[in-house]
């Protein structure tokens, strides 16, 4: 049975893997044998592989996502050098953290330019390529709060809402997801969405202890996530153990949508 979780000689990229939640990612899927291309925004890829050793099968390079044209040169040369890719996850967003009162239409656009636009890019890149070997997993980020709207009263002054392009755009990925497994299922490329829930870094943890609190009685598990446990629904949603498995958001949020 542990077979089936076994990445041995597979190609993964993780897009915006150097992140809070995507070293836990990098690291889990590199440690199941997956050779790993991490990208991220700067140097952040390569300074989370020199402080977390994730090891020598983990590539990092730097990527803007945003950027169209460096999107497509980037994928064109990534598949030239190593290869069509088993897998793609894109974990890369932009949220401006304004509220709806404040919010200006052009950075409305230019989140979900990031957050839509150019997931959209990638997984059809990258889906296209699979299906013409006739295999691929892709994984797209969305949330919890692409499934339901955050609650005020979570937020008390002066901290805000989720804000409402973040939830817009996570929202757009779970149906992404579904119209992508729809289209390349013949194809044999499966394409799924996860929604984390609650995973504050640990700096907003030592922040405010409060709201921690606060957020904790708000899941039925009572606690908030760790981030091998969405490293653990990716690895799930690569692997062999999932191939019946298309076309769906996986809630990963201690049961917060479930009430």
């Amino acid at each position: 049975m542990t077979a089936l979780f076994d990445l041995t000689d597979r190609d993964i990229w993780v897009i915006g893997g150097a992140g809070y939640l995507g070293t836990a990612t990098v690291k889990l899927l590199a440690a199941h044998g997956a050779r790993v291309l991490c990208a991220d925004l700067d140097r952040r890829a390569h300074e989370m592989v020199a402080r977390e050793n994730p090891g020598p099968t983990v590539t990092p390079a730097t990527l803007d996502a945003g950027d169209c044209e460096a999107v497509r040169h980037f994928f064109a040369d990534q598949i030239s050098s190593r290869g069509i890719p088993h897998g793609l996850v894109v974990m890369t967003y932009q949220s401006t953290g304004k509220s709806v009162r404040d919010l200006l239409p052009e950075e409305f656009d230019a989140a979900n330019h990031v957050g839509l636009t150019a997931s959209f890019l990638m997984a059809r890149t990258a889906g296209e390529a699979m299906a013409a070997q006739r295999r691929g997993s892709i994984v797209l980020f969305s949330s919890m709060y692409g499934t339901v709207s955050p609650d005020p009263g979570m937020y008390p002054a002066p901290l805000a809402p989720n804000p409402i392009e973040y939830g817009v755009g996570k929202a757009g990925l779970q149906q992404m997801a579904r119209y992508l497994a729809v289209h390349w299922g013949p194809g044999n490329v499966r394409c799924n969405a996860i929604s984390p829930g609650p995973f504050p870094a640990v700096a907003q943890q030592d922040s405010n202890p409060e709201w921690m609190e606060h957020i904790c009685k708000k899941s039925p598990l009572g606690r908030i996530g760790r981030p091998e446990e969405i490293a653990g629904a990716v690895l799930f949603l690569l692997s062999d153990a999932s191939t019946y498995i298309t076309g769906h958001n996986l809630a990963v949020d201690g049961g917060w949508t479930a009430w």
